[in-house]
Parts: structure tokens; sequence; C-alpha cells
């Protein structure tokens, strides 16, 4: 088939790409820079045909929706929509003639579960502008499936990581190797209140796998839409005690109320803030049970790979 995708050079298209082009379909990149950000260009990327262009460029002078419409494919995946209004151009410029369109939402969507598992079936109570969004455009493409036929799948990922993306660390931030380190030599690390809230992390090839899984049970994913996650959520204080076992300590973690959190994180308080209000924690069943969706990657797993590579770089000196 003939697949386009849009943004598939960032941490899905890295991995989602070079899978696709092995399972002989001709795939069309639309990015800034033609060259994948998280895997080796050399590994089934040679038959790629790249569009270059800058979306939000070609959205602000009203060029993008005319270059989607002289585009033909038969799957679009959008890997890089954000605003209700960027995903209805999408529609207009595809609607009638493509089979499958894709588009890449988040567990944001969800906002903080009153159960967990999350299910997909359960009510969207976004309570961020990024989920708002998100969720507004997953019932857009969920009504217009059901009013028109539209051949709309939404996949929500989780946290994404990956061996050169750094995962969002046992601390919920994205504050660098500061974290690892401190738990590979046994200093301190604050965790607010009792470190019980969650992280859901995905490995951004399990999503690969996800999307395609989706394509290829195209009758099924039709007007449905699913988490990407890893096979459970992991708390705080447990992912602070995996990572400093894999070094063989203890985690020596201090206890502290917000404001206290907010003076030792500084900037990177409101990214922590933002993960523990949400403290995900989402079910895969339904992706498992429709679309086979087996991940190879736990939480544990994504956090050895990367500090792998972080060791292997000699970013984390031990």
């Amino acid at each position: 088939m003939k697949i386009l995708i849009i943004g598939g050079t960032g941490h899905i298209g890295s991995y989602l790409v070079p899978r696709l082009v092995l399972s002989g379909h001709e795939v069309k990149v639309v990015a800034r820079n033609p060259s994948p950000q998280y895997t080796d260009p050399r590994l089934g990327w040679s038959t790629v045909g790249w569009i270059v262009a800058d979306r939000a460029a070609e959205e602000r002078d009203g060029t993008w929706k005319t270059r989607m419409e002289s585009l033909d494919a038969d799957v679009v995946i959008d890997l890089i929509c954000y605003t209700p209004e960027q995903n209805r151009i999408m529609v207009e410029a595809f609607e009638g003639r493509i089979r499958h369109f894709l588009h890449c939402g988040t567990i944001w969507a969800y906002g903080p579960p009153d159960r967990t598992p999350y299910s997909e079936s359960n009510p969207r109570k976004p309570i961020t502008d990024y989920g708002k969004n998100k969720a507004t455009i997953e019932a857009d493409l969920t009504d217009r499936y059901r009013t028109t036929g539209f051949p709309a799948t939404i996949i929500h990922p989780g946290h994404i990581s990956g061996r050169r993306w750094l995962p969002i660390d046992p601390q919920g931030t994205r504050n660098g190797v500061g974290v690892y380190r401190k738990l590979a030599h046994g200093e301190t690390v604050h965790l607010p209140q009792f470190g019980r809230e969650t992280l859901h992390h995905v490995h951004a090839d399990d999503l690969a796998q996800l999307f395609e899984s989706a394509m290829i049970h195209r009758q099924v994913s039709l007007g449905e839409s699913f988490s990407g996650v890893a096979p459970f959520a992991m708390s705080l204080v447990a992912c602070c005690g995996f990572v400093a076992r894999l070094f063989g300590r203890e985690p020596r973690i201090e206890f502290a109320a917000h404001e206290e959190m907010e003076r030792v994180l500084g900037a990177a308080w409101g990214i922590t803030k933002d993960h523990i209000d949400h403290s995900p924690c989402c079910s895969i069943e339904k992706a498992q049970r429709l679309l086979g969706y087996c991940p190879r990657y736990t939480t544990e797993q994504i956090y050895v790979e990367c500090l792998e590579h972080l060791l292997e770089r000699g970013q984390l000196i031990v």
C-alpha cells in the first residue's frame, strides 16, 4: 500500500517507517529534515520517499491543505497534529480517497483516571489544553467515522521513550541524567508526598507495532481508540527503587510536600506536577484483544535500554 506519514522522523516514526518499508509498503514521509532522529538512517530508510515541508509554516500561509490534496495515498498516519483545526484540514484533504487515517493522540486526553486501569470506553476528563485538544480531535474523528464513514483510528500513547530518548525519569520529570546519577551514586532523591503517583511509559517501537497492527486489523480498528502503553504503570518510588538497584544500591528517598518539591526542582517542577496530577494507569486489554498488541518493553526494560545508552556514550558516569 501507499502510506503517507506526517512527521515520520520523530519518536514513533523513527521505528514505524522501517517496519512499514520492510513489510513491502511504499512509504512517503513529510518532515522538515529528511532523516530519522532516533534510529540509524541506514536501516530500512533507503526507499523512503521524502517530502520536505514545514507544516506549521504552510498552515500559516495556507498552502498545507493544497499540498495534502495533491498527495496520493491509501493510508495516512498523522503523528504531529495537535489542534482540532489542524485535524479538520487533514480530514477535508483526504476524505473520500483513502482507506485508513490514523491519528496519534495522547493518554492526556483521558485526564486523571477515576478507575484504574483506565479503559478507552471511560469518560474523557482532560485537565490540560493539550489533553483537551486531543480529546476534541478524537471526538471529531469518531463522529466523522459514524456519520460519513471517514476511516479513522486513534492511538493514544503513554510517555514515549526509546534508546535515544530518555523516559520520564523516576522523579516524574525530564531532568537530564541528574536523577539517574543520584540513584546510581546513592544520593538523595526527593519525591512528592509518598511517591505513589504513577507513570505509564511506552517504547516507541511498541507504538510502531500498534500503529502497524491497527492497519493490518483495519476492519476492527476503524472508528476506535486504543491506548499505547507498556503492560503496566509504575509508581515513582518503584521506579527509583528499580534504577538504584541496577547499580547495586537501595534508593535514598526523601518525601516532600509540593511546596518543597517546587523549591528543589525549580522550573522542572511543572513537568513533575503535570505527571503526578495525571498519575496515568491505562489498560491495553482492548488493543491486545482486537489488534494482537504485544508490547516488548516494560517500564523496567525501557529504563535499562536508556541507561545502557547513557553509559555507552559516557553521559552517565558511575
